[in-house]
Formats: C-alpha cells, sequence, structure tokens
C-alpha cells in the first residue's frame, strides 16, 4: 500500500501530503454500511465517478464543483461546501488517491478553516450472496490542534457526521437498486 506522505503516489509524483492511516492524532473513525441488491461491478463503477457522489450526500454536501474535467478514477476530485451546525468555514475537497477495481476506493481530502483537517474516506466493497453488494464508508478526520476545532468535535460533530453518512449509504441504496431519491449530478460547471 502507497503511504501518500512523500513516499511513491498513485499519482507517480511526490506531491500527494496524506497518509494510508491517519496518525495518532486522529479522531475516531466513523463508518457506515449498507447492503445494495446490485452486482459489485456496478456498484463500483458508480462510486469511481466522483461526479456522482454529490447525488447521495446533497443533503449535507452541497454547491459541488468538480477539480478537473475527467470525473472518473484516480486523481478525480471535486470541492463542495458543507452544511454542518456551525460551520463558519465550510469548504471541503476530496480527490480520489486509490481506485483498486471492484473492492476498494480511497478518497483523500481537506476541510476546515484553511483546509488545515485532513480527511481520508475509504469505501470498501464485499460481494455478497444473490448478487448484492455489502458498501462500507470510512471517514477519517486529523485530530486539529486548533482549539476552535477541538470544540466542534467536542459537541458532537463525529456524531453529526455518522447520522448525514448513515443518511447518505440509504440514498446510494436507493439510487442504486430504483434509481430513486437521486440529488442532482456535478458537472464541471456546477450546473
Amino acid at each position: 500500500m502507497p503511504s501518500y506522505l512523500g513516499l511513491p503516489s498513485p499519482t507517480g509524483d511526490e506531491t500527494c501530503v496524506l497518509p494510508q492511516r491517519l496518525d495518532s492524532r486522529a479522531v475516531d473513525p466513523v463508518t457506515v454500511s449498507t447492503v445494495i441488491s446490485v452486482p459489485r461491478e456496478k456498484v463500483f463503477d458508480y462510486l469511481q465517478d466522483i461526479a456522482n457522489h454529490s447525488e447521495f450526500t446533497d443533503h449535507y454536501l452541497v454547491d459541488w464543483r468538480l477539480t478537473r474535467e475527467n470525473s472518473t478514477g484516480r486523481g478525480a476530485g471535486a470541492r463542495y461546501r458543507v452544511k454542518a451546525p456551525a460551520g463558519r468555514f465550510s469548504w471541503g475537497d476530496s480527490t480520489l488517491v486509490e481506485v483498486e477495481r471492484p473492492h476498494r476506493i480511497v478518497e483523500a481530502g481537506r476541510t476546515g478553516k484553511g483546509n488545515r483537517i485532513r480527511t481520508l474516506g475509504t469505501y470498501e466493497l464485499a460481494q455478497g450472496p444473490s448478487g448484492t453488494t455489502r458498501v462500507q464508508f470510512t471517514l477519517q478526520a486529523e485530530r486539529s490542534r486548533f482549539l476552535s476545532d477541538r470544540i466542534l468535535e467536542a459537541l458532537g460533530q463525529r456524531a453529526w457526521l455518522k447520522r448525514k453518512n448513515e443518511k447518505a449509504m440509504r440514498r446510494l441504496r436507493s439510487i442504486l437498486e430504483r434509481g430513486e431519491g437521486r440529488g442532482q449530478r456535478v458537472t464541471i460547471a456546477a450546473g
């Protein structure tokens, strides 16, 4: 596994700055999962296109903008606004840094004031019985050394993120199984 911290990165350069696992200062990760009655390859194809992520997360991540024209695969990224309580510095971004067909997608990002909080999101897809797929999403965030960020953590930010990500998994299942509950898919011009 690459380390994303000054060692060989998935893109072949030395500019990635996010480790495979965040250090011991990381906030406890948030993990949610769902079982979708769709083959794993189809779920993977949907998730590896970051433009689709706005469809199932737009209840708390809004104003999406792609960071490049090609929204699929490693290097694809997006910037968005997080509708969090007391979120004065609400912009964040995510870039797909690892895309291992058909079982794993890792997105590295930043959020918070000045984008100073690093994040790591991992989608793990496991094939289930009768053509189902178990999707597990784990979000890690680096613990901030700044008091204002630590206050938000203490006020229940982790619980809020867990609720929002549980809803995102329910919406993902609804979209892939029945085509229902779709939000708007982001485009390069955010429109």
